[in-house]
Parts: structure tokens; C-alpha cells; sequence
């Protein structure tokens, strides 16, 4: 018989530890925390960017570990991500790793660092669930020694998300090989009802023996903390002039989202030349420079980074005091998941929507690349057809098409 209010407490303890000394666990969080600890059963929990979701899981971790069970492997979709958590981890009293591109050297140390027992916490990027070394070598043995498996941006592995991240997909191989009784965690904050009902039955679904649902905690996305407004200027000369302008007015520091690349650096020249100390961050940013950038924003040494949304999910800087688009996101989710970066730790964030005439043409232009013509793809297919199971080297010589369209 569990003792569930002693639980309670130590569950309060290490929240304390987390997140203060006035933190109080929510009752969804609880609610998680013993489905995971006491019940071993699968859970979803979708709440609202800044909620504590991060703490269930970490302290979840710590009770299980506490009482004898594996590692926590956590599979995160962002390096930001990865290392906001391995912070957090830290003070709540866990020690977490993680294998990612960026550590390639560190993977055999981490490894047997896990082998050892002296790793709580393995993040894990989706990205090395397709990996064939990996697939075949390390994550057997995580599978079977594991004692909790949260995945993180769980909307990921819905169909809607397999665009953002395909290795997601892998997860069902992954959750599908787990021996009975481990516990699953399931976490994001941009899931409308039709995402969550999709991602809840494949918890459930991979249940064995599958004979309970998966538990879904979901609460309101509202945000008081944020102040939604939209700026609509004529041309993009204005938008920048109106953002420089604006800059020296904001509370603290923030992010200014952009739609590509090339907006980015275009965008925080012209700022610094108007005296801002502003960043360009995105995906084709060295990966030193990125930390760098993040660092520097976190500490207030920067007013902005001028971002792509690779600054996205997880970075947490509670006080960040501004979120401004210059150009629309593609989707509502898309702009909730970005303004949710501001607001909190502070009363009151300034959330600045400036759209552009070619917003639109933009996203045709993102969307036209996101699979090949039709019949390109016809022919893939007829190629297939003809000649059966084929590695990707062997159809690229068959197929116009390039090894990344083709995988």
C-alpha cells in the first residue's frame, strides 16, 4: 500500500527545489505525478506554455528513482530545449545527459554512464530513434531498463506533426517494446481536441495489456500575462522603421520572429545599425553562436534575437518581456506555441503581430516544397511497383529525385 500523502510530500519537497520555496504542486500535476508513480500508467498531459509541465516529469523521475526504478528517457525535439531541461533537472535534483548531433564525442562516455546507473535523465533527440546504431544497439537496452518515458511536444507524433519532426513516428516502435508497467508521459502545449483524442489513443493503443485508456490532464490556454496586438504598416521599410522605433519603448528583452532566414540577419543588421543590441538565431546559425545568442538573451545582454521559429519550444527565460512577428505564422498553433515563449514570470508581455502582403506567398512558397510534383511522385511509386524493395541509394539512380526528397 502506497503511502499517498507522504508522497504528496516529497513530491512538494523537490517541487520546492525546482521552482522555490512558495511553489505549491497543481492538482493536474499531482494528478499526473502519481498516475506515473503509484498507477505505472500512461498519461497526456496538455497544458498551457509555462505551466510546470517540465516538473511533473522531473519530479516523477526523482520518486521513481528513489524507489528503485530505471533511468527516465525523455525524447525532445530541440537542442534549446535539451539544455533548458538538463538545467532544470539539476535543481531538481536529477542528473540528466544527452545524446544529440551536438555531443556526438560524448556518446560512449554517456553511454556507459547510463550502464552504471549514475544517469536519471536521458534525453534523447528523435532524430537517434532512426538512428541504425543506436536502433539497434543502445535502445534495446534503454527500452528494457527504463523506468519512465516521457515524450516531450507529444503533438509531434500525431499526424499533423509529422512534417515538423518524421522521426517522431518512430516512437510507436520505441513505446510498442517497453515491457509492461512502465509508465509513459505524454506533454505539449499546442494540441487542439482532434490532436489530443489522435495522440491519447496511440497511448492507449500500445497499452499492454491494453485495457485502460490513457489518462489526458488538459487545462485552459489562456494566458492573462500576455497583450495580443497587431500593427498593420504598408510596407516593409515602415515595419522595420516601427520596429526600431518600438525597441527603445519594450519591457526587457524579447524575440522577434521572422519567416526565413534571410529575414533574420537582414532584420538584425538594420537593428543593430539603429543602436540595438539584437542576434540573428536560426537553423543554418553555427551551433556555438546559437548557444552563445541564447545565453546572451537569457542574461539581458541582448534586447532581441531576431529568430526563425528554430528558437521555439522550451526556451524558457520567465522573464522575457516581448514577442513581435514580422510576418504571420502559418497556423494559429504556430503563434501560440511562439507568444507562449513571453509572459511567464512577469505580470505583463507585450505579444506584436506586424503581417506582410507576402506572408501568404511565403507559406505557398514552404508548402510547394514539402513533397515533390505528383508525377514525380507517381513515378516513384510505378518504380517500386516494378522492382520491389529498394535501399534509397539504389531508387536515387532510378528517380528524379535528390537523397533528402527522396527520404
Amino acid at each position: 500500500m502506497v503511502d499517498e500523502s507522504g508522497l504528496r510530500a516529497e513530491a512538494e519537497q523537490r517541487l520546492r527545489a525546482l521552482a522555490g520555496e512558495h511553489a505549491r504542486l497543481r492538482d493536474d500535476q499531482w494528478s499526473a505525478i502519481r498516475a506515473l508513480v503509484v498507477d505505472r500508467r500512461r498519461a497526456l498531459v496538455v497544458q498551457r506554455t509555462g505551466w510546470g509541465k517540465s516538473a511533473v516529469y522531473f519530479i516523477a523521475t526523482a520518486l521513481l528513482r528513489a524507489r528503485g526504478a530505471g533511468p527516465t528517457v525523455i525524447v525532445s525535439p530541440l537542442l534549446a530545449l535539451m539544455r533548458n531541461q538538463i538545467s532544470a533537472a539539476g535543481r531538481a535534483g536529477v542528473h540528466a545527459a544527452t545524446i544529440n548531433s551536438a555531443n556526438v564525442d560524448e556518446w560512449d562516455l554517456i553511454h556507459a554512464d547510463v550502464e552504471r546507473g549514475e544517469v536519471d535523465v536521458l534525453l534523447v533527440s528523435p532524430e537517434r530513434l532512426n538512428n541504425p546504431d543506436f536502433r539497434d544497439l543502445v535502445l534495446p537496452k534503454l527500452a528494457a531498463s527504463a523506468g519512465l518515458v516521457v515524450v516531450d511536444e507529444a503533438h509531434c507524433i500525431s499526424d499533423w506533426g509529422h512534417d515538423f519532426r518524421p522521426d517522431y513516428r518512430r516512437l510507436r516502435t520505441l513505446l510498442a517494446d517497453l515491457p509492461p508497467g512502465v509508465p509513459v508521459l505524454a506533454t505539449t502545449a499546442t494540441a487542439n481536441a482532434r490532436v489530443t483524442r489522435d495522440v491519447a489513443e496511440q497511448l492507449a493503443g500500445l497499452t499492454t495489456p491494453a485495457t485502460s485508456e490513457a489518462l489526458v490532464l488538459r487545462g485552459p490556454l489562456e494566458r492573462d500575462s500576455l497583450h495580443l496586438s497587431v500593427v498593420r504598416l504598408a510596407t516593409a521599410e515602415q515595419r522595420l522603421a516601427w520596429i526600431a522605433e518600438t525597441l527603445r519603448e519594450l519591457p526587457g528583452s524579447g524575440i522577434i520572429y521572422t519567416l526565413t532566414v534571410a529575414a533574420t540577419q537582414e532584420i538584425a543588421a538594420y537593428l543593430r545599425d539603429q543602436g540595438h543590441e539584437v542576434a540573428a538565431y536560426s537553423g543554418q546559425t553555427d551551433p556555438a553562436e546559437r548557444l552563445a545568442a541564447e545565453q546572451a538573451l537569457l542574461g539581458n545582454r541582448l534586447k532581441a534575437l531576431v529568430a526563425t521559429s528554430a528558437l521555439g519550444m522550451g526556451f524558457d527565460k520567465p522573464d522575457l518581456g516581448f514577442v513581435m512577428h514580422v510576418g504571420a505564422p502559418a497556423s494559429p498553433v504556430a503563434y501560440y506555441q511562439q507568444v507562449g515563449r513571453a509572459g511567464r514570470g512577469v505580470e505583463r508581455a507585450e505579444v506584436i503581430l506586424l503581417p506582410g502582403p507576402e506572408d501568404r506567398d511565403i507559406w505557398a512558397y514552404f508548402a510547394s516544397l514539402a513533397f515533390p510534383p505528383e508525377p514525380v511522385v507517381r513515378a516513384t511509386l510505378a518504380t517500386l511497383a516494378e522492382q520491389g524493395t529498394m535501399s534509397t541509394a539504389a531508387l536515387e539512380t532510378r528517380v528524379d529525385l535528390s537523397r533528402n526528397r527522396l527520404e
